[in-house]
């Protein structure tokens, strides 16, 4: 019998550099890699509004 495990591999992009400037090579991304996030920038303002909030003196 295989083993279930060797189904559920995964595999990162190539990366550039190394140590602390090690990052994804992008040109061995695909559509597939990362993630679609059409609300980021609205999320993101919420979120800096919110600790303005919390940071203004009463």
């Amino acid at each position: 019998m295989s083993d279930p495990l060797d189904k559920a591999t995964s595999k990162a992009p190539a990366t550039l550099g190394e140590g602390c400037l090690s990052r994804y090579d992008p040109d061995d991304m695909t559509p597939e890699d990362g993630t679609e996030f059409p609300g980021a920038a609205e999320l993101w303002e919420q979120l800096q509004e919110e600790q303005d909030d919390v940071r203004k003196p009463l």
